[in-house]
């Protein structure tokens, strides 16, 4: 029963982290596409995304990453023969790549801050597709375990990948387009 309540707090931990980085980086195109106003827009949109991005890092992902490293080390301690199986070894190392993002978005998040301008609209579009993809691989590998096949999960991850960059570059000519 210990396992089982662990894993739903997990999954609670998950949604809510990924939740919070998706929004974040969203945020950070908003960020950014709010040079192209006046003056006095960009100085009033920037200091509010600013505030936003760095309430949604502190409050909402902070927290909910934490939790869900808690969580899922609990379950491992409950269990520990999950940590000897290959589909435990490669779902940690997404999810410490998962970490390493999480990171790298508080990075971006200072600069903005900072006023400076790190990405442009269309890589920030891209970026935050990543968490997608790995948030994808690794709940494959938390349902199917031992039982998922490598070959398929990185042909359908890359496929997946190409499509988003296809479906963001599209997205791109028609606003630029529009423009």
């Amino acid at each position: 029963m210990t396992l089982l309540i662990l894993k739903t707090l997990h999954i609670i931990g998950f949604v809510s982290w990924m939740a919070g980085l998706f929004y974040l980086v969203r945020m950070f195109v908003y960020h950014e596409e709010s040079y192209d106003r006046p003056p006095a827009e960009q100085k009033v949109l920037g200091e509010q995304f600013a505030l936003m991005h760095q309430r949604v890092y502190k409050i909402i992902c902070n927290p909910a990453m934490m939790f869900t490293w808690v969580c899922g080390i609990g379950m491992l301690v409950v269990n520990t023969a999950y940590i000897q199986q290959g589909w435990m070894h490669l779902k940690l190392t997404l999810l410490l790549i998962l970490l390493g993002y999480h990171i790298y978005c508080k990075k971006i998040s200072k600069k903005l801050v900072a006023g400076e301008r790190p990405l442009k609209a269309f890589q920030y579009r891209l970026l935050n597709e990543v968490p997608t993809v790995l948030l994808i691989a690794i709940a494959f590998l938390g349902v199917l375990k031992s039982g998922v096949n490598y070959i398929y999960l990185a042909v359908g991850l890359a496929a997946f990948g190409g499509m988003i960059y296809s479906g963001a570059k599209a997205y791109q000519r028609k606003r630029l387009k529009a423009n």
